[in-house]
């Protein structure tokens, strides 16, 4: 128990040295003119564009490694969805970014699984002790709908079934399962920002960013899944 205790205590100073050097990374690196100013984006794209297009193999490898480390250390996916539309488009982007934080959340189960299982046992197995039951009638069904239902931030979505006991294989195919419409809906509206940028060299108005069904469609999805969520998340997480 002492030796164990030494090794989480140990692992998880590794962990928060890991977050903070890459969140001094990113701050150092980048600013918040990176992404709000027009030309940057548009010069940024042609760049990433030419990039890809030399090597779309090497190109697709790196962005998988930076989701799967961006996940593993910050626990959520969401620009990752915006980012692999607006580089590899709708359809590829989808499977770079769905087995990019497929593989991201299910290393950080594991590992949170080992480092804080006790915390989160005795933190949240009461208030969660219904939907324990359910998951235990069919495992893998069950956390498919938890996934798609969502309605809970994506960090604590990672962690929870934890309480569970997920089986890995089951989570890994249950988060890819899931999460697919969620992923297509952000990767095809950063999809189209790409081409929004690619057909207009200068800042649009918003009127016209509002127009474009490659905006406003995935807009409307983002607004049906939020929607849907809530609806069906009484009846999923109902005690």
């Amino acid at each position: 128990m002492i030796i164990e205790k030494k090794v989480k205590i140990t692992l998880a100073s590794v962990y928060l040295l890991l977050i903070v050097a890459f969140l001094w990374f990113l701050f150092t690196n980048f600013s918040i003119n990176d992404f709000t100013s027009y030309e940057i984006i548009k010069s940024n794209r042609d760049t990433l564009n030419n990039l890809k297009n030399i090597n779309i193999f090497f190109s697709v490898s790196v962005f998988l490694l930076i989701s799967i480390i961006w996940v593993l250390l910050l626990g959520f996916g969401s620009p990752l969805f915006l980012i692999g539309g607006f580089i590899f488009g709708k359809w590829v982007g989808t499977i770079v970014v769905l087995i990019g934080i497929t593989t991201g959340s299910t290393l950080l189960y594991i590992f949170a699984k080992f480092l804080v299982r006790d915390y989160i046992f005795n933190k949240f197995s009461q208030k969660f002790s219904y939907l324990t039951e359910k998951f235990k009638k069919n495992e893998l069904i069950y956390f498919i709908i938890f996934r798609a239902v969502g309605g809970i931030p994506f960090f604590i979505q990672n962690l929870l079934p934890i309480l569970f006991n997920i089986k890995i294989k089951n989570y890994f195919i249950g988060t890819f399962l899931g999460m697919v419409i969620q992923v297509f809906i952000g990767v095809s509206l950063g999809a189209g920002i790409d081409k929004l940028i690619d057909e207009n060299e200068n800042m649009p108005s918003i009127f016209d960013v509002i127009l474009m069904p490659d905006i406003y469609l995935p807009v409307i999805g983002i607004i049906g899944i939020f929607g849907c969520a809530f609806y069906f998340r009484k009846s999923f997480f109902k005690n």
